[in-house]
């Protein structure tokens, strides 16, 4: 393997589905703890993140910057990539995380879709939608749309 773990050996990008489902437990492997030189390593140097309502952004210097600050205010996060599915070099998952707001110090929980356009062996584009709240709290629909 290279220096950067997350590109393959040949800098490809994961054409099976165990490659998909490795290369997603690796990614979901630096989360826990917060392995952020690693995290940027594995995407390209003019990625693109569209990160929910977070305005769209793009560079490894940026990504950086918002893997810091949220390692800053996730405490403890503790999360689960799933694997979904692969078309050509776009890849899906999902996750589910939990984490102690630093700020609040109310425990948090989360839910999320990815999509990730990959080149090269690394993320070229990520996308991702989800829905967070306090981990004590059951939400239904009503509570989401206010």
């Amino acid at each position: 393997m290279t220096t950067v773990a997350l590109a393959k050996e040949d800098d490809r990008n994961p054409r099976t589905i165990e490659e998909c489902r490795s290369f997603v437990a690796y990614v979901e492997s630096l989360f826990m703890p917060w392995d952020i030189d690693a995290l940027v390593d594995g995407f390209t140097e003019d990625c693109v993140v569209r990160f929910g309502i977070v305005p769209e952004f793009s560079g490894r210097e940026a990504l950086r910057a918002f893997f810091v600050a949220r390692s800053a205010r996730q405490k403890g996060y503790r999360l689960k990539k799933q694997f979904r599915t692969l078309m050509n070099d776009i890849m899906t998952n999902v996750w589910d995380g939990e984490w102690e707001d630093a700020a609040t110090g109310r425990r948090m929980k989360g839910f999320g879709v990815e999509v990730w356009t990959m080149r090269g062996g690394r993320i070229a584009i990520w996308e991702t939608a989800f829905n967070s709240g306090p981990a004590d709290e059951a939400m239904d629909v009503g509570q989401m749309l206010k």
